[in-house]
């Protein structure tokens, strides 16, 4: 038996979500970014539609606060089981629209699920605490929601960037007004807003605006948003969060990075570059926490070269619908000319091409750089792009300044045989995430996420941060009869 779509063409084509689809006045094209064929047409909705919707959710967001948790969770609860029942047919739009692999699709619903599972499970935990007080006196401080709550999500992980803010901000007991990036609308928007609509969350709770710029500052400066969770360049961050500073808005920036893999002198070769390079090349290079900074000891620096040249001569690139594959396309011609440019200057301030370097039609083809130093471009800067920068350094001293000369500090990896050397180097690491003989993307729904310095603004989402992140504290004390003071 066939199971019916969940987003069939002819309810959101051309539309934009405010509880119901609305045709919008302009749309835009959903394009193959394989391919570049269009396949589909999104609304793209405008500042006088985000007005709409942000006074809509204010009204549907006082409801919802008082909605039990039980009633909440359910919600959340059949969010997953429908992701998990349409799996095929959300995988192709994944695939297509994002230019993601297979396996990449698969990530992005496997976290999606268990982001919705954990929602649910947010609201079987304490809200609050008990204070202590005087005998005559209860004092106890509860978690209330912002109200509503701005999502301002980027191109890369568009699904799972966006709804990891989402599901916490709405079991909450926020209202959302959401944003994608309106080059991967349907993943990372329309199929959000589809998924809880057949969920049977309350019609105003979840507004999806497709839009440009101008749609995302006036989500910063409405003054009836309450908080923006934005994920992004640090570039674009720099200008939310100024924008939300203005009027005082709590604003999470989960923003990008410069992430260095170490790898010392004991460490099994293979391994690390097979690490490296899945650091270096997953989704095109395209993820915040990419390996942008190889570091090699110099005693081991030309080998792993080899093995990483080895392996960007043997990882195919191609459609991703059509051929088993590697790597697939950037997500636009910009991106393609932005990659080159810093590959080329770098190369022309002295780095060797071991592999790769140059675009063939969308795709960039797996790049090894060796002789990499500071003031490099590719070492300074974040490619965005499958580029396997290495860099030696001559002792653990030195790889510890390489690694925090750097403006941003969002994740950082040590291989090394040595457990207690490697996390000893590790801990004098600047960065918001650390792993120990492993690589730089990792994600995890049940962790706090996120970097400092220009990766962000110290905010966290996941896991225990997402109570911080998406409520407020509100302090209450009761007595028995008024209290009697003396003036």
């Amino acid at each position: 038996m066939m199971t019916e779509m969940l987003m069939p063409e002819e309810v959101w084509k051309g539309c934009w979500f405010n509880g119901r689809w609305t045709q919008a006045e302009h749309t835009g094209a959903v394009l193959d970014k394989a391919s570049g064929e269009e396949i589909s047409r999104i609304g793209l909705a405008t500042p006088a539609d985000l007005d709409r919707s942000a006074a809509a959710a204010v009204l549907a967001q006082a409801a919802w606060e008082n909605t039990s948790p039980a009633e909440r969770a359910a919600i959340f609860r059949r969010a997953a089981s429908l992701v998990e029942k349409h799996w095929d047919e959300l995988t192709v739009w994944i695939m297509r629209e994002s230019g993601g692999v297979r396996a990449k699709a698969d990530t992005e619903l496997r976290s999606t699920t268990a982001v919705l599972h954990h929602a649910a499970g947010m609201m079987g935990e304490p809200h609050g605490f008990v204070m202590p007080a005087e005998p005559h006196k209860m004092s106890f401080a509860r978690r209330v929601p912002h109200g509503v709550v701005g999502v301002i999500a980027p191109f890369n992980f568009p699904l799972t960037l966006a709804i990891r803010s989402v599901a916490p901000a709405l079991v909450t007991g926020n209202a959302v007004v959401l944003k994608p990036d309106s080059q991967t609308a349907v993943c990372g928007g329309v199929l959000i807003a589809r998924v809880f609509e057949a969920a049977g969350l309350p019609a105003g709770l979840l507004h999806m605006l497709p839009a440009g710029s101008d749609v995302g500052e006036a989500i910063c400066t409405d003054p009836r948003i309450s908080m923006v969770s934005f994920t992004g360049s640090t570039q674009a961050g720099k200008r939310v969060g100024a924008l939300c500073g203005g009027s005082l808005k709590k604003v999470s920036l989960e923003l990008g990075g410069k992430n260095s893999l170490i790898v010392l002198d004991d460490a099994d070769l293979e391994v690390a570059a097979a690490g490296a390079a899945f650091g270096s090349w997953m989704h095109q290079g395209q993820i915040c926490m990419a390996t942008g900074r190889i570091l090699a000891h110099e005693s081991i620096a030309q080998e792993l070269l080899e093995r990483l040249k080895q392996k960007a001569l043997s990882t195919r690139i191609g459609n991703p619908m059509h051929e088993r594959v590697g790597l697939g396309p950037v997500i636009n011609e910009r991106q393609l000319k932005a990659i080159d440019g810093i590959v080329q200057a770098t190369i022309a301030a002295g780095a060797t091409l071991h592999a790769g370097g140059k675009a063939e039609g969308r795709f960039y083809l797996p790049t090894v750089l060796g002789g990499v130093q500071p003031g490099m471009r590719a070492f300074d800067e974040e490619v965005f792009g499958p580029v396997a920068s290495v860099t030696s350094f001559a002792s653990d001293d030195e790889a510890v300044e390489l690694a925090n000369s750097s403006e941003y500090g969002l994740a950082a990896a040590v291989m090394s045989a040595s457990t207690g050397r490697a996390l000893a180097l590790g801990k004098r690491l600047r960065t918001g995430l650390l792993h120990i003989n492993d690589q730089t993307v990792q994600g995890d729904p049940h962790i706090p996420f996120g970097g400092r310095g220009a990766s962000g603004n110290g905010s966290r989402i996941g896991g225990p941060a997402n109570w911080d992140e998406f409520t407020q504290w509100q302090w209450i004390t009761v007595r028995e009869t008024v209290a009697s003071y003396p003036f």
